[in-house]
């Protein structure tokens, strides 16, 4: 079993680490929170003081961190991940940053010989804790063949997308549309309440029809139509309003550099700005069809 270091112990981070450490590898990790720590302790891992202490003990290092300037001081910064990693080291990132900031980190590591993948994910806090996540690959073919068997402990479809930032990529451009389909599912039932279409009428008819999207079957924002939504718990997060908007920005800023027109996109980042400016950021993106609702 490898050695793997886990930087970022957070809602996403802990419970993937523990997934590694039930499938019987040696993790030893680090965070800011101490309370996350304890846990990671608790269900088996070792703690570090220091990311050089995390490197250099590990064949493998993953991080979840939670944006691209704490991604690029982790790893390019004095006593960082690529500085105190030993030769052979494999580095995952499973961050959502921009794209330029994965392929810097990545052609730092390439610098220093060492093999680097962005590995975003999608599935929220329940597929990290189920180890079902998707994971959305970006790197060389051969660190990602060797990275396979760890991702596979954490997640069920590991997807290579190409060359280094294509990982990021990919999970800018999901959700993207995740964000602009909540936001159609939303305005849908808030329309069919106002013409007055029962919501379980509208949802059996579309859920079986065209209009069926994961954002509906998966995840309705209407209380009572699907067991598992937040939105039987108050829009309790999985995935919260503030990481959505996160996401959607980095979308919109892709979308400008590279000249795609995103009108939709855009749109739907001004939405979630309005959301979570209304005090709503802790909660689940789904909520935004209070947004809905209130916009006029």
């Amino acid at each position: 079993m490898a050695r793997i270091g886990f930087i970022g112990l957070g809602n996403m981070g802990l419970p993937m680490a523990q997934n590694l450490i039930k499938a019987g590898h040696s993790v030893v990790g680090l965070d800011v929170t101490s309370a996350q720590v304890d846990k990671f302790v608790a269900a088996g891992g070792t703690a570090a003081a220091t990311v050089k202490e995390v490197a250099s003990a590990s064949d493998v290092v993953v991080t979840m961190l939670p944006a691209g300037a704490q991604v690029r001081d982790i790893y390019l910064g004095k006593g960082g991940v690529i500085a105190s990693a030993n030769a052979g080291t494999l580095l995952i990132d499973s961050s959502t940053v921009d794209v330029e900031t994965a392929r810097a980190v990545s052609a730092a590591a390439a610098g220093r010989g060492l093999a680097m993948l962005d590995a975003p994910v999608s599935g929220g806090v329940g597929g990290a804790q189920a180890g079902t996540l998707t994971f959305m690959v970006g790197g060389d073919a051969a660190a990602f063949e060797q990275a396979k068997p760890v991702l596979e402990k954490m997640g069920k479809t590991i997807v290579h997308a190409g060359g280094p930032g294509n990982g990021q990529a990919a999970k800018i451009c999901n959700n993207m549309i995740l964000g602009v389909s909540m936001i159609a599912v939303s305005e849908a039932f808030v329309l069919a309440e106002k013409l007055g279409l029962d919501a379980q009428k509208l949802f059996d008819i579309s859920s079986k029809s065209s209009g069926q999207c994961w954002s509906m079957t998966s995840y309705c924002p209407v209380p009572g139509l699907v067991p598992a939504s937040p939105a039987n718990r108050d829009y309790e997060a999985g995935f919260t309003a503030a990481m959505m908007l996160k996401d959607l920005k980095l979308a919109q800023d892709a979308a400008k550099a590279s000249g795609a027109a995103t009108p939709l996109g855009a749109d739907a980042a001004t939405l979630y700005q309005r959301y979570v400016d209304s005090g709503e950021a802790g909660r689940d993106f789904s909520g935004i069809i209070a947004q809905v609702r209130r916009d006029k």
